[in-house]
């Protein structure tokens, strides 16, 4: 009886390891969910020079591939302090503008 519960307390440990390990890559290779990925060299480029002509300027405060349903976004704070998200197709033709509504939530502000 005593061993066959030693079977299970070592069967259950290594399933908690196997859990904790694959949850460990996941973080580490930011495979948490959220598949969006920072736009970089020329794409970047391109994208923020499609999106500041979009807005008339501003500065660019985030980039990324695949969110919303666009190829790339690429989020912008005009001058006047508002924050917003340009949307772009994968030719950098401009597909939309949106309110950031999550702009407040990174330095601890609410929108309400």
């Amino acid at each position: 009886m005593f061993a066959r519960k030693k079977k299970w307390i070592a069967g259950a440990a290594v399933v908690i390891a196997l859990v904790a390990g694959a949850a460990g890559v996941a973080v580490a290779t930011g495979a948490t969910g959220d598949d969006d990925q920072p736009l970089t060299g020329t794409t970047l480029e391109k994208a923020t020079a499609a999106a500041l002509a979009h807005t008339g300027g501003g500065t660019v405060t985030e980039s990324e591939t695949g969110d919303d349903g666009a190829a790339y976004s690429v989020e912008i704070r005009l001058p006047d302090g508002r924050e917003v998200e340009v949307n772009l197709d994968a030719g950098f033709k401009v597909l939309g503008q949106e309110n950031d509504d999550d702009a407040g939530e990174a330095d601890g502000q609410d929108d309400d």
